[in-house]
This record gives structure tokens, C-alpha cells and sequence, in this order.
């Protein structure tokens, strides 16, 4: 159970009022949800400079660490991925913090596999070596990034490919890919007579800073589209190094609507797709 964030935009878009002083923002988050719950076990945030991620994480609670506004306060990018932690699978820990990078790949992850340790090893046996021994924690969500990473091998799109050469994601192969890899844990995990409540909950965001994939399976995730340039509600200013020869398009994903303005839920056993030309494209899960 954890709360994440990701935006894709065209321009440089500054993210502080969003994760740190809107009327939900991610830090607000991490002391109380809208059920009530604390997220206090950990914070991350990922952002691209140069085709590549950055990331800075603690295992600290959000709303008690003044790094994290600082953090956020510094954030010019066109991709930004953001998750405050409640430990389900492995303690609080630097190295079971949100999110994880591979190269130039970022991963965070809203819910549980269940049945953790019946499922570990079945889907180890899957992983390529290579990406195995990058393993530094011990929960379930950075076990199913590389197991994703290594379904994308199968697909011919090698995750250590970096650099102007480096193939270019297909949207929707990616999108594919993290639709199959939540039916097939959800599959695994599935607990014959257990209650819905007891079932994997594998919200995902994955992104390589040019497509940005999320799935909702089980826990909420809400939507954004921004068109334009306008003032921020918050501080009053816009958050954009635009230029006037764009039309500014910004899409965010959120596992709680952050502002007043238009979010929408998206479906149960959805994935939705945010590529270069900030169109988002939603499409079922195995055609649920």
C-alpha cells in the first residue's frame, strides 16, 4: 500500500506545488491518505535530464523530512515519477524505497503481490541472471520490475540499450507488456477462496522518460490532462519553461486526485499510455 505519482509533458514542467502544497499533494499524502492511512515508510523521486533518470530517495517519512520539499522545489522535467511507501513486503529501508531505476527505466508500484513467497520463486526462475544480481531489496515490487524488464528481453526491447542508438519503445508493445505482466501476477498470487481484499493489488507506473505506462488493478489511480498555460491554483504562477511555438500538454497519473481540477478515475483493469504527443491512450487488460 503506497501512494505514486508520475507526469509526461512536452516542456520542462515544474512539480513542487504538486507534490509538496496542493490540497492533496504527496506529501499531505504521506501523514494521511483518503482512507485514513499513513504513508511514513519512504519517499523517491525520479526525473530525466538527458534521457536518463535521476533519483533521490530516503527511508524517511515524507512529512518529516524537509529534503523532500527541497527535493521537489528543484524539479524542472517532461517526465517525473514520485511514490511515498507504507512497507507491506520488506521493511523500511534505502533499498526497498520507491521508485527503482534500471539504466534508463524507472518502476514504482501502489499494492502487494500476494502470496509472496510462494510466488518469488516462480517468477525468479523467469528473470535473465544479468538483471537478478541488480536485485538490492527484498519486496515484491522491485522483484516485479525486473521480472518486467526481463518480459521486455522476450519482446526484442533490451533494457540495457541506452544512448542515441538505443532502440526506441514502442507504446504499444510497452503498454502490452505491463497489461500481460499484471494478469500473469494476479494470476500467480490468486489464493483460491480468499477474499477480493487478499488478491494482488499491482497498480504500476513504468517509464523510460519517453513513454510513461501505468496500471490499475485493484487500488484507485486517477487521471489528468492539461492543455495550455495557466496559473498555478496554488502559488499563482504558471510551472512551465515553455516555448511560444508549443502547445503545452501535460498528462498526470496519481493513485489520488492532487488538485480541483478535472481528474478521472481510471478503470479497473486498465492500462493507459502516455507517449511523446501527450495523447493518452487507455485500453482494458487481457480485454477485461
Amino acid at each position: 500500500m503506497c501512494r505514486l505519482y508520475g507526469l509526461r509533458a512536452n516542456e520542462p514542467t515544474k512539480v513542487e506545488c504538486t507534490l509538496a502544497y496542493a490540497q492533496n499533494a504527496l506529501l499531505k499524502q504521506s501523514q494521511e491518505d483518503r482512507s485514513g492511512k499513513e504513508h511514513s515508510d519512504g519517499w523517491g523521486i525520479v526525473c530525466y535530464a538527458n534521457g536518463m533518470p535521476s533519483l533521490e530517495r530516503r527511508d524517511t517519512a515524507a512529512h518529516q523530512d524537509l529534503h523532500f520539499a527541497s527535493a521537489a522545489e528543484r524539479l524542472y522535467a517532461r517526465t517525473v515519477v514520485a511514490h511515498v511507501r507504507r512497507a507491506t513486503v520488506g521493511g523500511p529501508a534505502i533499498e526497498n524505497t520507491h521508485p527503482f531505476v534500471h539504466r534508463s527505466w524507472t518502476f514504482a508500484h501502489n499494492g502487494t503481490v500476494r502470496a509472496f513467497d510462494r510466488v518469488r520463486p516462480l517468477i525468479e526462475r523467469e528473470i535473465p541472471e544479468r538483471l537478478l544480481r541488480r536485485r538490492r531489496g527484498d519486496t515484491d515490487s522491485e522483484l516485479a520490475f525486473l521480472w518486467i524488464l526481463g518480459r521486455m528481453i522476450d519482446e526484442g526491447l533490451d533494457p540495457d540499450d541506452v544512448g542515441p542508438d538505443a532502440p526506441v519503445a514502442e507504446p504499444g508493445v510497452l503498454g502490452d507488456i505491463v497489461g500481460r505482466a499484471v494478469l500473469r501476477l494476479a494470476e500467480l498470487s490468486h489464493v483460491p477462496g480468499a477474499a477480493d481484499t487478499k488478491q494482488s493489488r499491482l497498480n504500476f507506473v513504468l517509464t523510460d522518460g519517453r513513454v510513461l505506462i501505468a496500471s490499475r488493478w485493484r487500488h484507485t489511480l486517477f487521471w489528468v490532462l492539461r492543455e495550455g498555460i495557466h496559473d498555478c491554483e496554488i502559488c499563482g504562477i504558471p510551472h512551465v519553461h515553455h516555448s511560444p511555438q508549443a502547445h503545452y500538454r501535460a498528462a498526470i497519473v496519481a493513485s489520488e486526485p492532487i488538485s480541483h481540477e478535472p481528474w478521472q478515475e481510471l478503470a479497473h483493469g486498465s492500462v493507459i499510455t502516455i507517449a511523446d504527443e501527450i495523447e493518452p491512450r487507455i485500453q482494458a487488460i487481457g480485454g477485461l
